[in-house]
């Protein structure tokens, strides 16, 4: 198993301060994370069903649930949490974390 924080942004009023602080601030602040094994960002994200679409989806990936709650809870962490405050003041955000279950993935057939 396999653990992942996902953080959806909504589309930014600046989108230009948005992505040059998301670039130049929050991801190498992000990848400084004691234990992190994965860093995605993702675009263009849409809805399938309808709703407003997402300016951008970050997801990060740590080994175990232990290795998050470390990971946010060092000095990067707190680093990290501190700029996503900033972030939050320029695009609304919603996180979240869980556990993938790797036994219930099936590869295509």
């Amino acid at each position: 198993m396999t653990v992942r924080f996902l953080a959806l942004y909504e589309t930014p009023a600046d989108p230009e301060a948005f992505d040059r602080h998301y670039r130049q601030v929050h991801i190498p602040l992000g990848r400084r994370l004691p234990g992190l094994r994965r860093y995605t960002v993702s675009r263009d994200v849409a809805g399938v069903r309808g709703g407003a679409p997402y300016y951008l989806v970050a997801e990060l990936e740590w080994e175990t649930m232990d290795d998050l709650r470390a990971a946010f809870g060092s000095p990067e962490g707190r680093a990290a949490a501190g700029d996503a405050a900033r972030l939050q003041e320029l695009a609304a955000v919603r996180s979240m974390i869980f556990t993938v279950d790797d036994s219930m993935t099936q590869p295509p057939a």
